[in-house]
């Protein structure tokens, strides 16, 4: 079989990294190797977000920029939530597009492959006009290869998928469907794989991650607590995190997971968008903030150390002044080590975008960069609260310069450490010494007993 040249591109969030990952792992039996860049690619997918109006944009502009290197052969693809969301949108403004999928049906690429080699319509422009962006019956996960092409020292699992809480600014529910999870086993067969592949992390990824009800051998439902603790029986998994969560679905069991198990880390995503009950009412939320500041005092309660990050959406329709200033109450009252904020995109489809009182774009750009001014010092004093502990950092990457690494603290920070390439994928103490916005460095205080030869 010739070897072809695939290049992926991935936007948005990282259940697309995970998806752009699988794919390559479809597509790797076709003879296709992954490259760096489009130039001279057999195939380029560009594996898209729908969130905000501005990640479109750039996928059409590099939609753009691809048609000049783009020959007979080359077979063209739009994968993810906006193929999902504007399929025959995207085929009319580029033509040249061999082919749309959604999230849910990237494990047909093989034969929609075909039928693009096969397809000598032209009607339509230089493209092949193959869409598949209708919701299947099968699962996707049941038909995905074994083995992940590229295993490091951490690793995601999309364990959950879709979502059922229809917020009113989301388009998640449109274009990732009902909420979907995994059985057990099938998670723990794939974890157990990439542990014995020498991952010593896993992020178990899903839209709404702790809605997680998937069945057990026994044909009993599994919350995503008793799920953690499952997969923390496997030998030589260091560490366990999750992402994204819903405060709704925050049960007692997961809480206490964060409390009773040494690998999952103490660290939380939980997105809460506003302060004010009036906007999450307008969101859709389905819950208060009082509700969302009773989970985090529990959380604090059962692992005092734990950080938290959220996302923050300001300038929705109706925020007033007041609102706006109840999240910025509600972020002085938590203290965020990290947190993600956005102004409100109105996207197609969903409620919000039919809303009056839709807020002016520079009252908007106005709040953002007050809420983020608020976040950025919350996040840079985390850090210089760091200075002078050790920390376990995992050393998962190599770093800028010659002769250093990159790991990750329990708490998601990056740290910056001159090291010896072979504690490269060991978990090493860490003396924090410098505290940047983004950043740590540290120098080493202990090797892991592991390297019995000395270090040079």
């Amino acid at each position: 079989m010739s070897q072809k040249r695939l290049y992926i591109k991935s936007y948005g969030c990282q259940m697309n990294v995970y998806d752009s990952g699988r794919m390559a792992d479809i597509l790797k039996p076709l003879g296709y190797q992954l490259i760096e860049s489009p130039e001279g690619a057999d195939m380029v997918i560009l594996n898209t977000c729908h969130i905000r109006e501005k990640a479109e944009e750039k996928v059409y502009s590099d939609l753009g920029r691809i048609r000049l290197h783009k020959g007979e052969n080359m077979i063209l693809a739009v994968a993810g939530c906006m193929g999902q969301a504007e399929g025959a949108e995207i085929m009319r403004r580029a033509p040249y597009v061999d082919i749309v999928l959604g999230p849910q049906t990237y494990h047909r690429l093989p034969e929609m492959i075909a039928r693009a080699e096969r397809s000598q319509d032209k009607t339509k422009g230089p493209g092949r006009g193959v869409l598949e962006i209708e919701f299947p019956v099968e699962s996707k996960f049941d038909y995905l290869p074994q083995d992940h092409s590229d295993v490091g020292v951490s690793a995601f699992i999309a364990i959950q998928e879709g979502c059922d809480k229809f917020c009113t600014f989301c388009v998640v529910p449109y274009t990732r469907g009902a909420e979907y999870s995994r059985p057990v086993s099938s998670i723990y067969e794939e974890a157990s794989r990439l542990v014995e592949r020498g991952v010593k992390e896993i992020t178990l990824l899903g839209q709404n991650v702790n809605a997680y009800h998937g069945q057990s051998s026994q044909g009993k439902e599994w919350g995503l607590g008793r799920l953690l603790e499952h997969l923390a029986s496997l030998k030589g998994l260091e560490r366990l995190r999750y992402m994204t969560s819903h405060p709704r679905d925050m049960d007692e069991e997961l809480m206490m997971a964060h409390r009773d198990i040494p690998q999952v880390m103490p660290y939380l995503h939980l997105p809460i968008q506003s302060g004010s009950d009036r906007i999450l009412e307008a969101m859709n939320r389905k819950h208060t903030r009082q509700h969302y500041l009773k989970i985090i005092e529990k959380l604090r309660t059962y692992k005092p150390d734990i950080a938290l990050s959220s996302d923050f959406i300001v300038g929705f329709p109706g925020e007033s002044e007041k609102d706006f200033e109840e999240t910025m109450d509600l972020i002085q009252q938590i203290q965020y080590a990290q947190a993600y904020s956005f102004k409100y995109s109105p996207r197609h489809g969903t409620p919000g975008a039919l809303m009056e009182n839709q807020i002016p774009e520079e009252i908007k750009a106005e709040r953002l960069a007050r809420l983020q001014e608020l976040l950025n010092a919350q996040q840079q004093a985390f850090n210089e609260a760091s200075v002078g502990q050790i920390f376990p950092v995992l050393l998962d990457r190599k770093g800028k310069q010659d002769g250093q690494l990159l790991g990750k603290t329990p708490y998601l920070q990056s740290v910056y450490v001159e090291a010896n390439p072979r504690l490269f994928g060991h978990s090493i103490d860490i003396r924090i010494e410098k505290a940047f916005a983004n950043s740590l460095t540290g120098s080493i205080v202990t090797v892991d007993e592991v390297l019995k030869e000395p270090l040079e």
